[in-house]
């Protein structure tokens, strides 16, 4: 089980690694709106209560996200919206993607999904750039958390996964 092209093998690895998925939305320049998936968010602290959230270098909005002090929302995923998913993740035809879901507007006119897990609304703290992307440390300002049972989406080994819940 050995592989000499460490940055492939990394990928493999990693595709092994469950994780929920995501959608980051924001207003661009107070103006338009904008809205990515992601799968790479996880906690920082609670003291202050904050996250970080990964972004490739190569998407529109890094340029945006770079400025501290930008306000943007993290709408995790329930199994119901795997089609916002791949929209957000351009996996669809090209369409706006705010046609899909219930979709309204928070703190600084931040659009976010009204039927998701959680919603972060969040604030842009730290920025640092590292390899193909830039990590995105954020002070979170507000919470919202769905009130009905969880059954969050999960993305492994390539593709959408279901919780088994005992």
């Amino acid at each position: 089980m050995h592989n000499t092209d460490i940055g492939l093998a990394m990928k493999q690895g990693m595709r092994r690694l469950a994780s929920g998925v995501s959608v980051l939305s924001t207003r661009v320049n107070h103006d338009e709106r904008f809205a990515m998936t992601v799968s790479s968010v996880t906690s920082v602290s609670d003291n202050p209560p904050s996250l970080l959230v990964c972004i490739n270098k190569q998407v529109s909005l890094q340029g945006h996200i770079e400025t501290l002090g930008c306000t943007f929302a993290v709408n995790v995923l329930s199994q119901q919206q795997q089609q916002i998913s791949n929209v957000c993740a351009g996996f669809e035809p090209v369409q706006d993607r705010f046609s899909v879901g219930s979709w309204l507007e928070g703190p600084d006119s931040v659009p976010y999904l009204t039927e998701s897990e959680v919603v972060f609304f969040c604030q842009s703290d730290k920025v640092v750039s590292y390899g193909t992307h830039h990590i995105v440390i954020a002070k979170i300002e507000d919470v919202l958390v769905s009130e009905r049972h969880t059954d969050p989406l999960v993305y492994h080994n390539g593709g959408y996964a279901k919780l088994s819940h005992a």
